[in-house]
């Protein structure tokens, strides 16, 4: 089996079980080994007081990329760390797109960096994830 097969097998198995992502209206694209896009449309239960994205779910969006990506090895794979920046406001109805692409991997720790794009091309946050693995097989190997 290819790499970007095995990727999209363990992005379907962890879809499958995805409430949280399902829930926020996410959808998840693998194109490339180590590389997920995830994308929602900010939604009207989605802003705060300020009438814009609430910053927590622009986390969300992020962290489900970068999820998706550093899972695509088959081996469970969890975030040790994150941290966003926060750089131009998401409003409702905005199309929001975060990209992750993988920075480095090595035997167990891996760096990722995501992008959240809006509808239009702007920039609206920059995330950037480490991830570690375990043994433990994705797929039930």
């Amino acid at each position: 089996m290819t790499e970007l097969k095995t990727a999209k097998r363990c992005a379907r198995k962890m879809w499958a079980g995805d409430k949280a992502s399902k829930a926020l209206g996410m959808k998840v694209e693998i194109r490339d080994v180590g590389s997920a896009t995830a994308s929602m449309t900010v939604r009207e239960d989605m802003v705060n007081g300020f009438d814009v994205c609430h910053g927590g779910l622009l986390f969300a969006l992020a962290d489900t990329a970068f999820a998706f990506a550093c899972n695509a090895y088959d081996r469970k794979t969890v975030a040790a760390s994150g941290n966003i920046e926060f750089l131009r406001p998401a409003k409702l109805g905005d199309q929001l797109r975060a990209v992750a692409a993988e920075e480095h991997r090595g035997r167990r720790t891996g760096y990722y960096k995501v992008r959240i794009d809006n509808q239009d091309g702007e920039l609206v946050a920059l995330f950037r994830g480490r991830s570690i693995s375990g043994e433990e097989q994705l797929l039930g190997g």
